[in-house]
């Protein structure tokens, strides 16, 4: 049986500070981890570095933002994240429904 897929919308806030891995290495991780939760990509669009609004660590002021279109099941999104959770190159994760 194929589930249906819905179609997302994930912003990722990429920390790569202290490591060899470039932000393309990074990505490559991270789409590796999306088409493991049954994800297909649609999209990737590099928005380049930008300043943080509000600062939640000091040695963090910015950092490059990549959105990523993909379409998955319904419970892709929360998979994605928790498999992204202990990824220290990964600052943020946020999943939308598009």
């Amino acid at each position: 049986m194929n589930p249906t897929k819905r179609n997302y919308r994930a912003t990722f806030i990429l920390d790569n500070r202290g490591k060899e891995d470039s932000v393309e290495q990074i990505l490559t991780g991270v789409k590796n981890e999306i088409t493991a939760v049954q994800g297909e990509i649609t999209a990737v669009e590099n928005l380049g570095r930008k300043d943080f609004i509000r600062v939640t660590d000091p040695k963090l002021t910015s950092a490059t933002y990549v959105q990523v279109a993909f379409s998955a099941p319904a419970a892709g999104p929360g998979q994605l994240k928790e498999r992204l959770r202990l990824n220290q190159s990964v600052y943020r994760t946020f999943v939308e429904s598009v």
